[in-house]
């Protein structure tokens, strides 16, 4: 063979290698480079045999399926059992869409090398793309030809019977007869069904059936896919698609969420990242248990855990209905047992509920709040009730990334976790009021608990002190027995104080007397409450925090735990006299903090 042939046939060669890496690339590439698409990943390493992924548009949630039918089909699956001769199906809602985004993905990723041949319901085979594909076999790599059937819903339930095959694959949400249909066609085998599809038809049988898996299937698995995370969405390109959707179609065009169609409440929930397996909490950790009561209604309960760098955990859940007080009692108490969650010296436990446990029921002449006070479970109705403030709080811990503690469910929290996928809001301003019960006492959950002991230790003084420079500052005037006695009426009403005179003849203004730390009072306000406001628990749990270690840990056993300083002084093994000394030093260190506030 002479040279100039040899270097002929060489370059055919090169050309014709060169043609098969461009006809591969697509699928060589797919998460293949620096960045990957760590929940397509997710999807095709789980081994369930009912899988699916709700994501947003642009999320690439339709490649991952594409992807995903090509190594089943090829026999080249590198996290699952590879067979030959594989059958599956890529269902649509019509041919039309099928052509357009299922039928385009396959063949986007599938080399044309692999082709054994194409059957056509309209259209050439030799521009596929152009038409609508009916069946392509494609060469396996143990020698056998796999095939892929294209169907769509609109065809009817009847053109899907009598297959047996190794999956179907859903390209959006189908009909519910089609799914159940498929269901059948996949037994023989012990096959797989998987679903890829934006939840724009709001709360279907694949809610209830997928999402939320109501029947507890153990080979259902899901996942939500959003814009940020896919890697290759430019960050640009996802804002203007934010800025030209409305909030309602926000939750399943970007994340992926189910809604009723006016938004769900929670949309930045992601169970792969709010979700943990439960582990061991520090007994440090331990903050608050939350109760939304119900007797015919569910009573819900959850355990609250704090670490160290504010993140919160829901560790426990108790979650019942029709049952009465007596049973709710005793089962909270037998969690915070196993828990070993704090008591106080009589070993009850302290929890938050609604205001509505002071209401009495018609079977009892004792409020919700003192039959659960009998039972040894102290509760405090003390609470916010601002649920807009309280779903912006949680809204916080959820977000990553602003420099906030993030909330985490233990898995066992299922009630929670089903909750927080469907919470939506209603027509108006305010969520839907059903099936929120864990909703309600996770809004509860981060209250701070202060109790009258803690009241009267620290604030008391210091607001003693506060109105001590209030009457300082009022004028004497005649009482009815003639004698001189201090003004009780409002200052900021008395045209002799706004012209900027006060009791002790100075020309000193009102904005001046804040200056010098003299609170203008507030007749309506009543400094001698049991509990304190909301301002004054941020106040005294500020200046806790700044103490030490030992310090926090003394007023947990003290004030919290209901210890007398004796028993608290024998369990960490400190002398009396340290024990006086550690206590004035707290005394002194939390009035000084709070006078300067």
């Amino acid at each position: 063979m002479k040279k100039e042939e040899i270097l002929k046939r060489l370059a055919e060669v090169e050309n014709e290698l060169k043609k098969r890496r461009r006809d591969g690339e697509n699928l060589a590439s797919y998460n293949s480079g620096k960045k990957k698409h760590k929940k397509q990943i997710a999807f095709h390493k789980c081994k369930k045999r009912n899988r699916w992924v709700f994501g947003g548009n642009r999320s690439g949630k339709t490649e991952c399926g594409a992807v995903e039918c090509i190594w089943i089909l090829r026999g080249i699956h590198p996290y699952r059992k590879n067979i030959k001769d594989a059958f599956g199906w890529a269902v649509s809602l019509s041919a039309q869409v099928q052509r357009d985004v299922a039928q385009a993905k396959i063949l986007k990723y599938l080399p044309k090398s692999w082709i054994a041949d194409i059957t056509m319901l309209s259209g050439r085979k030799d521009n596929p793309a152009s038409g609508v594909i009916d069946q392509i076999k494609i060469k396996n790599v143990f020698g056998g030809v796999s095939t892929l059937g294209f169907k769509s819903c609109d065809q009817g339930r009847e053109k899907f019977q009598g297959s047996s095959l190794n999956f179907v694959w859903f390209d959006e949400e189908p009909p519910q007869d089609i799914y159940d249909e498929c269901l059948m066609r996949v037994m023989d085998r012990r096959g797989d069904i998987f679903g890829t599809m934006t939840p724009l038809k709001g709360k279907t049988f694949v809610y209830t059936e997928i999402y939320l898996n109501r029947r507890n299937n153990p080979e259902i698995w899901h996942e939500c896919m959003t814009w940020e995370d896919n890697p290759y969405l430019p960050k640009k390109e996802a804002k203007l698609l934010e800025g030209a959707l409305c909030s309602g179609s926000l939750d399943a065009r970007k994340y992926g969420k189910f809604s009723d169609g006016a938004g769900l409440v929670y949309p930045e929930f992601d169970e792969s990242v709010h979700v943990v397996e439960p582990f061991a909490v520090p007994r440090e950790w331990q903050d608050n248990i939350s109760i939304d009561p119900g007797l015919n209604n569910p009573l819900s309960a959850h355990w609250y855990c704090v670490d160290w760098d504010g993140n919160v955990y829901v560790v426990a859940e108790h979650f019942a209905s029709g049952k009465d007080v007596d049973y709710h009692a005793q089962a909270i108490k037998e969690i915070s047992a196993k828990l070993g969650w704090k008591t106080d010296g009589r070993g009850r436990v302290r929890a938050l509920i609604d205001s509505a446990a002071n209401q009495r029921t018609l079977a009892s002449v004792k409020s919700v709040s003192e039959l659960f006070a009998e039972k040894g479970v102290l509760v405090d109705t003390n609470v916010d009730k601002d649920i807009f403030s309280g779903i912006s709080r949680v809204k916080s811990f959820l977000k990553r990334g602003n420099g906030e503690g993030n909330l985490y469910i233990f898995s066992s929290c299922v009630n929670m976790i089903e909750e927080f996928r469907g919470y939506a809001w209603a027509n108006g301003d305010a969520p839907v009021k059903r099936d929120d019960h864990c909703m309600d006492d996770v809004i509860r959950g981060q209250e701070v608990e202060v109790s009258e002991e803690v009241y009267r230790a620290y604030i008391q003084p210091v607001r003693a002190e506060r109105r001590r420079k209030q009457r300082a500052f009022r004028c004497k005037i005649k009482g009815k027995k003639g004698n001189l006695v201090r003004c009780q009426k409002d200052c900021r009403e008395c045209p002799y104080a706004l012209s900027g005179h006060n009791a002790l003849g100075n020309n000193l203004s009102l904005d001046r007397m804040k200056d010098e730390g003299v609170d203008i009072e507030d007749r309506h306000l009543d400094v001698e409450q049991n509990y304190i406001n909301e301002e004054e628990k941020r106040e005294l749990y500020a200046a806790i925090s700044k103490l030490t270690p030992r310090q926090k840990e003394l007023v947990e056993m003290i004030y919290f735990d209901g210890m007398t300083q004796e028993e608290a002084r024998e369990q960490l093994g400190i002398a009396k006299s340290s024990m006086t000394e550690a206590m004035q030093r707290i005394y002194a260190t939390l009035r000084k903090i709070l006078e300067k506030n």
